[in-house]
């Protein structure tokens, strides 16, 4: 899943954004210290930002332009003023796009993944919960403690947190193996399948990934 941030002051309209983006599957940080925005950012090291131009200490302009010289990550400027010189001074700054409130949810879910697809920023980190998954280094991470996973793990695991809440059929999950020219067969699958399992115990998420007999596997 990815991870988006809210750089917002207006508590009803985080409180909006938050649930709109939680229902559609995405991870959701709120930026809380507006005076140590940068470092927050950093720490937090989101998939996508958006970021509203009105926000204390520092305008989202001028947080944009400071972003700029350590980032690439994509941010959507939001704003409650239709104003052409916001937008093309937003644009000018590196911003990826630019939407007006009052906003619909529905286009902003369109623009969001537009841009996601668009700038393909960190794709090869998902995030689960309180994990961060590193994909293209197969490591699995949670504050001071990591896992490594094999290939055939990780490719499993992305799966499913990619289709979380939703049954993913060993079918499904054997094609995906053999797409990435891993030949598995059904009894290697129920052994990665509880090797994965162990490895994320060791992280303190036990009975994460439930059987479902004769059908698949559901990340919870």
């Amino acid at each position: 899943m990815q991870k988006i941030l809210i750089i917002e002051d207006d508590e009803i309209i985080k409180e909006e954004l938050s649930t709109l983006l939680k229902n559609n599957n995405y991870v959701v940080e709120i930026l809380e210290d507006f005076k140590n925005a940068i470092e927050k950012i950093k720490e937090i090291s989101p998939n996508l930002i958006l970021l509203d131009i009105s926000i204390p200490y520092i305008n989202g302009k001028s947080l944009l332009k400071e972003l700029r010289k350590i980032s690439n990550t994509p941010v959507i400027m939001v704003t409650s003023s239709n104003n052409e010189t916001d937008e093309a001074l937003s644009i000018s700054y590196g911003a990826d796009d630019y939407i007006t409130k009052p906003y619909n949810p529905n286009i902003l879910l369109l623009r969001i993944g537009a841009v996601l697809k668009r700038t393909n920023i960190n794709s090869n980190i998902l995030f689960y919960k309180d994990l961060k998954i590193n994909i293209s280094k197969g490591i699995v991470s949670k504050e001071n403690e990591e896992i490594i996973l094999t290939k055939n793990e990780m490719i499993i695991f992305s799966n499913l947190l990619n289709h979380q809440n939703k049954i993913v059929t060993r079918d499904e999950l054997m094609t995906d193996l053999w797409n990435n020219l891993e030949f598995i067969n059904d009894n290697a699958l129920t052994v990665n399948i509880s090797r994965l399992r162990t490895k994320l115990k060791s992280l303190g998420y036990d009975n994460i990934i439930e059987t479902r007999k004769k059908v698949g596997y559901i990340l919870s």
